[in-house]
């Protein structure tokens, strides 16, 4: 837990200061907002993962307000928040919001600016040039094992995003089990 006294912006003030860090970079500042859900971890020829993941956003596209969704979460949360440029799509900047005390210390050497006195981190990464997945077969076959931790593993998923949106926040470990007993007496009991 940090000692330092933080005050995170709105999400607004946010994005605005996301977009003229990305615009100072020479990089996109129209945004494609992706989630673990949307992450596609392949394997090279040798079977080894590749570093870069492509993305989908055509078989689990997030709700419009899902970023948002995500920051207000994190932002409750103590621990150091991201935003984080995988690549570009089609002159547009695909993006994560990360949070995890992973991230605390991770200095300009690696790519993280932080915004001062927010607890946040700014990584535009590099000018790579993502490939978006159409293809269900391939999306299927995606790396969801064996792979190395990644600094994008503490991204939120969509499920999450769907529970904020219909409970004002993410359920418990129980609440997820009740909901599935009561799912399963409901196919069971006569209507």
């Amino acid at each position: 837990m940090s000692n330092d006294p933080f005050r995170r912006p709105d999400f607004s003030g946010v994005v605005s200061e996301w977009q003229a860090f990305l615009r100072q970079r020479g990089l996109p500042a129209e945004l494609i907002w992706v989630f673990s859900d949307n992450l596609c971890f392949e394997a090279d020829g040798e079977g080894r993962p590749r570093p870069l993941p492509a993305f989908q956003i055509q078989f689990t596209p997030p709700p419009p307000n899902a970023a948002e969704c995500a920051y207000e979460y994190f932002a409750e949360q103590d621990c150091p928040l991201v935003f984080y440029r995988l690549g570009s799509h089609a002159g547009k900047s695909v993006c994560l919001i990360l949070c995890d005390e992973w991230f605390r210390g991770r200095t300009g050497d690696e790519g993280f600016v932080p915004k001062e006195g927010w607890n946040i981190s700014m990584r535009a990464g590099d000018g790579v040039e993502l490939e978006e997945i159409t293809d269900f077969q391939r999306w299927r076959q995606r790396l969801m094992k064996s792979r190395p931790l990644h600094d994008l593993d503490f991204c939120m998923d969509l499920k999450g995003v769907h529970e904020i949106l219909a409970h004002g926040r993410v359920l418990t470990a129980y609440e997820h089990y009740a909901l599935r007993f009561l799912h399963a007496w409901g196919r069971l009991l006569p209507r």
